[in-house]
């Protein structure tokens, strides 16, 4: 799914956005009320954040029997609170029975409380994640005025391709819910930081702590700097993404050093492991020359 770029974004206008990661302490069951109240609170203490973010399954627990079909009431819970708080709402994922299949599936939720589409998780973490279809369509999206979003859950990081292919859809800021309680999430750390540096992009890793995960959720920069990392029980973690900040670093280098998604652009290498040169990219058309930043 891939929107046309808002004016601002093609005007390259940077703005700052509020976001606030949800690292939550839930059993599995039925955590949906919970998860209602929790951005209620958050809109009440912090009425600069317009973006809420959960982590992978927090709504009921790894377990697919509590699948269900979207829209449905889960959903539409978390529609309703979307609306009634005027936030945008990554409410991590859910099961999602499509079809005969069963995928793991991010709803994104608007201020209005509509579903502005539904990211389908494309590697599951087999052989763990049984019985679970992969999704096969990326899921970037625009808010207006500020800058593009791209979702990706938990195991698709792992696989460089996904978030190159949401950068070059134009995403600016990755939001990727992951549910984690394995000794990997130290490596899983290192990812986030590479990520953010070699996309040039802000990552927003937000795990599950408590009985489902070990917490640690992860806000880097564009240059893969840390801007917080949890502990490993609940917390909520606001903060502001500057896309002016973002688009200096893309346009100049971060610090005014290397410039990796204009040289990715520009070499016409082909890749073993596709047998083709990168694709045209719209969004990294737009960066302009790879030259040595100047004095403003």
């Amino acid at each position: 799914m891939v929107q046309p770029f808002s004016t601002a974004i093609a005007n390259g206008r940077g703005a700052c956005f509020g976001i606030a990661g949800l690292q939550t302490t839930y059993s599995s069951g039925d955590n949906i009320g919970k998860l209602t109240e929790e951005v209620a609170s958050i809109a009440r203490r912090f009425p600069w954040v317009r973006m809420v973010v959960a982590g992978e399954l927090c709504g009921f627990g790894p377990n697919p029997d509590y699948a269900q079909c979207l829209p449905g009431d889960a959903e539409t819970q978390l529609c309703e609170i979307a609306k009634a708080t005027g936030l945008w709402l990554i409410p991590g994922s859910l099961y999602e029975s499509r079809d005969g299949a069963v995928f793991n599936t991010t709803p994104v939720i608007d201020p209005c409380g509509q579903v502005i589409g539904r990211y389908r998780k494309i590697f599951p973490f087999r052989p763990y994640e049984r019985d679970i279809t992969p999704g096969s369509e990326f899921l970037v999206f625009d808010v207006p005025d500020v800058g593009r979003f791209g979702l990706s859950i938990c195991y698709d990081m792992w696989f460089p391709e996904t978030t190159r292919s949401l950068v070059s859809l134009g995403a600016e800021v990755i939001l990727h819910p992951t549910m984690t309680n394995t000794i990997d999430r130290d490596v899983e750390l290192s990812i986030v930081r590479a990520s953010a540096a070699t996309s040039q992009c802000y990552v927003v890793d937000i795990n599950v702590a408590g009985g489902m995960g070990v917490g640690r959720s992860l806000i880097c920069g564009p240059g893969g700097e840390v801007i917080h990392q949890a502990g490993s029980q609940r917390e909520v973690m606001p903060f502001e993404a500057d896309f002016g900040y973002l688009r200096r670093c893309r346009e100049r280098g971060w610090q005014g050093l290397g410039q990796p998604l204009k040289s990715f652009r520009d070499n016409p290498v082909v890749y073993p492991a596709y047998a083709a040169a990168r694709a045209h990219s719209e969004a990294l058309s737009r960066l302009g020359p790879l030259e040595l930043p100047q004095p403003d």
